[in-house]
């Protein structure tokens, strides 16, 4: 395990203590988890970045998944699904992690440091993820549950549950309004192999759009066909938000009209079989 040896630590580790809102009792745990790979190259420890991370992930999963369960009894398992993949994804807790001022935490190598830190992003979300597998490991999962549920459940909204509209259909949809199929080219790919951003340009015919940024060459597509539609045609993610409550209102009147009918049908029924009945009484 990383040692504690130099005044940059010390002071990272007193204020990430600060941010946390939580004392360790065992400070190794935390030097790991906000310590970059860049620190640590040719250095053999014992619970690295990447191993605390691991477990994070899996510790953030299921207290999500818990809150969002007990939360929201009448979701199915989609719309859990997709409030969970909401709130731990990459965006979202990197947004979380830069509000609570983690950047002014994380232990970067001489080579990150060079280069800008422009991995920051990526390293926000996984100390984010590290940090919580250092609670759990400290203290349990009372800590655990109250970092969690203070930095990030208090986002989890019902909203999150709907499905909403890939970018890159909703451009290609678009786009082909005008017999166009958009294109995409990975244009550059940055940083060491542990920490990879994309940069993707999207392309109508022989003309550049947009390009996307991502941790993948999915989410660079992706926010390449997103910043194409705000740019070009207009479609912000409102009016995506705005479409998608729209479909599910078709969606709605089609269930209440389908419901309707079979109450009609049921009902012409009922009528059918109590005039056989009172017919069979006159007989009598």
């Amino acid at each position: 395990m990383a040692q504690i040896s130099t005044e940059e630590q010390r002071e990272k580790l007193d204020r990430a203590q600060d941010i946390l809102q939580y004392r360790f009792n065992n400070e190794q745990y935390l030097l790991s988890a906000i310590t970059h790979p860049s620190a640590i190259e040719g250095k053999p420890v014992k619970y690295s970045y990447e191993r605390l991370e691991f477990l994070g992930d899996s510790i953030l999963g299921a207290v999500v998944a818990d809150a969002a369960f007990h939360a929201y009894p009448e979701l199915d398992e989609g719309g859990l699904t997709r409030i969970k993949v909401s709130l731990v994804s990459g965006a979202s807790l990197s947004h979380v992690a830069e509000d609570l001022g983690f950047a002014d935490f994380i232990i970067f190598g001489q080579s990150e440091q060079g280069t800008g830190r422009r991995g920051l992003h990526s390293a926000l979300e996984n100390v984010y993820e590290s940090v919580v597998a250092a609670l759990y490991l400290d203290g349990g999962m009372e800590p655990v549950k109250e970092f969690i549920t203070r930095t990030l459940i208090t986002s989890m909204s019902e909203e999150m549950a709907r499905e909403p509209e890939n970018p890159k259909s909703a451009l290609q949809e678009k786009l082909q309004e005008e017999g166009i199929t958009p294109t995409y080219k990975l244009v550059e790919t940055q940083g060491p192999p542990h920490d990879r951003t994309f940069i993707t340009q999207v392309y109508a015919g022989l003309q550049e759009l947009a390009s996307g940024v991502g941790r993948t060459k999915k989410e660079s597509e992706s926010q390449a066909a997103a910043s194409a539609l705000d740019k070009l045609l207009g479609i912000t993610p409102e009016v995506l938000q705005a479409k998608e409550a729209q479909r599910a209102a078709r969606q709605e009147q089609k269930a209440q009209a389908k419901a309707a009918k079979a109450a009609a049908k049921a009902e012409r029924a009922a009528l059918k079989k109590s005039k056989k009945e009172a017919a069979r009484g006159g007989d009598a």
